[in-house]
């Protein structure tokens, strides 16, 4: 199993981010969801691995139909 990592920074104003590495579909989105609790997301920003994740995705039901 691939190691999974969380990365939170807080900045001097208060502003946090969030990143995490390891996670692989859905499974990235709840853990995001899960450390938001009630604050709002101002920026979200999807990496490399996620876009080439769906790429792969909407390839295999192509080929289903």
């Amino acid at each position: 199993m691939a190691e999974k990592t969380i990365t939170i920074e807080i900045d001097e104003t208060g502003n946090s981010s969030l990143d995490l590495n390891g996670f692989q579909g859905k499974g990235c989105g709840d853990v995001a969801k899960l450390l938001q609790g009630s604050d709002r997301i101002i920026n979200s920003n999807k990496k490399r691995e996620f876009h080439l994740a769906c790429q792969k995705q909407n390839s295999k039901q192509r080929q289903q139909r």
